[in-house]
């Protein structure tokens, strides 16, 4: 019996639970994924009374910066997105990691996008240095939108090879001048740009929310006529990485993305 888990606060709109379900019934797999409200300040606490009961637990907000606290094994890319989404049993130890920026990858180069001249990441936390530190390969530069200039260091530290370029929260900027927007924000905390969206965009917006759906950003966005991604396909690789570190197998990703998007569409 496999046993996962999705920990944050609050965690009742988290879809990882049917994701994760789904999956193990696909791959027929005995297993069991629960979610648990996991307030900030508790992790350490939640782990130290319950880790023995799990095989892997699967991070979301507060808690992808907290976790990087726990005496665990950390893999070298969280030095450089000081974020983490991904908590699995290794033997009798545990070990630490993120899926979010692999994930982010996959999820674009199954819209057939492989590369940028100029992105735009709107949100300045844990997720966002996860798709910072994804990009920084594929993109020529990276912007980063964020409300306190405090994240900023973090943010540049993500990013090794791309331009970089932080932009504070309420500055003037221009959407048409990206070819990829991406927002990594809580839900409504990007409606008011919306008021920047304008006909004749040619920039992409990966949206990593997915409930509510559409996002007043994403139902502006796709009205303008440009293209819009979904968060379920975040979800969705970022969960089938987390699968793949935990049964230390390749799985067959395009037919298991199939069955997911479906299970998760119901």
């Amino acid at each position: 019996m496999i046993r996962g888990a999705v920990l944050g606060s609050p965690i009742t709109h988290s879809l990882s639970p049917r994701l994760h379900r789904a999956a193990f019934t696909f791959l027929g797999l005995k297993a069991q994924y629960d979610a648990i409200d996991v307030p900030a300040g508790t992790l350490s606490t939640f782990f130290n009374e319950r880790c023995e009961e799990f095989d892997y637990f699967s991070l979301t907000m507060p808690l992808k910066e907290e976790v990087l606290t726990l005496p665990v094994t950390k893999s070298s890319l969280l030095t450089q997105i000081q974020s983490a989404n991904t908590l699995y049993r290794t033997g009798e130890s545990w070990s630490l990691t993120s899926t979010d920026g692999s994930g982010f990858i996959s999820a674009l180069a199954y819209a057939n996008l492989h590369s940028f001249e100029r992105v735009l990441i709107l949100g300045a936390g844990g997720t966002s240095r996860a798709v910072a530190g994804a990009l920084d390969s594929v993109s020529k530069e990276i912007h980063v939108l964020g409300r306190s200039s405090v994240r900023a260091p973090a943010l540049e530290s993500a990013v090794q090879s791309a331009d970089f370029e932080y932009i504070r929260w309420g500055l003037d900027f221009d959407f048409n001048s990206y070819d990829l927007v991406v927002n990594t924000t809580p839900a409504g905390a990007a409606d008011l740009l919306v008021e920047k969206v304008r006909g004749g965009l040619r920039a992409v917006l990966f949206d990593v929310i997915y409930k509510p759906w559409p996002t007043v950003l994403a139902s502006g966005w796709k009205d303008s006529g440009a293209k819009v991604i979904n968060g379920l396909e975040l979800l969705i690789y970022q969960g089938i990485d987390q699968l793949e570190l935990i049964l230390k197998q390749d799985l067959d990703r395009q037919s298991l993305a199939e069955h997911l998007r479906k299970a998760l569409k119901e």
